[in-house]
């Protein structure tokens, strides 16, 4: 079993910035791939970005291509989704996932914890 723990949320204005952090406990997080997910009001969940085993491949939604930046120490268990410039349609609960395959489809995920909140104001 993996434990995990997303922080970081927050009340931001339009064009800020905010840095979420997702620590794991149980297992090591090496050895799985990791997902940042979100769902807006009223809308499915969807993949905002993922990252390998390693780190050599990452995947963004075209929505937040060039202002995210996802990226994992694997020695302490964490992957952390860096958010510049931030829009009121970045407005949403964020998740982050462990699975065992790069994939952007929530079902191959395997871990998740219990979201934080972002919002954003225009």
């Amino acid at each position: 079993q993996v434990q995990l723990v997303e922080s970081g949320g927050g009340s931001v204005q339009a064009g800020d910035s905010l840095r979420l952090s997702c620590e794991a406990s149980g297992r090591s997080l090496s050895n799985y791939v990791m997902g940042w997910f979100r769902q807006g009001p009223g809308k499915e969940r969807e993949i905002v970005a993922s990252i390998s085993w390693n780190g050599g491949r990452t995947y963004y939604t075209n929505a937040v291509k060039g202002r995210f930046t996802i990226s994992r120490v694997n020695a302490k268990n964490t992957v952390t989704l860096q958010m510049n410039s931030l829009k009121a349609e970045d407005t949403a609960v964020y998740y982050c996932a462990a699975g065992e395959h790069l994939s952007t489809d929530r079902n191959s995920y395997d871990y998740w914890g219990q979201g934080t909140q972002v919002t954003v104001s225009s």
